[in-house]
């Protein structure tokens, strides 16, 4: 990780197309920032971050796990019918 020192009102580029300035510094320790980027950069907050990862993991897993309790639900109920259907020989 690099770790920088920036006032307020100074900035730091990120390749050629993305700008973060530091706007301001509260006394309690808050720092504003602006960032400067292409319309197609996504920017978001880590925690918004981490917190769509977290959804797009369950998104992916929860179908299947659906999917295989429907299936073991429909067996169980589909079981009785399939031998009441059967024709005694």
């Amino acid at each position: 990780m690099l770790v920088l020192s920036r006032k307020a009102g100074e900035s730091l580029m990120i390749g050629d197309e993305i700008s973060i300035t530091i706007l301001s510094v509260e006394s309690s320790g808050q720092v504003n920032i602006g960032v400067s980027a292409p319309k197609d950069v996504l920017i978001l907050r880590s925690e918004l971050q981490k917190a769509a990862s977290i959804n797009q993991n369950a998104a992916d897993t929860a179908p299947a796990l659906l999917v295989a309790e429907l299936e073991s639900v429909l067996a169980e109920h589909t079981a009785p019918l399939a031998e009441k259907q059967m024709p005694e020989p």
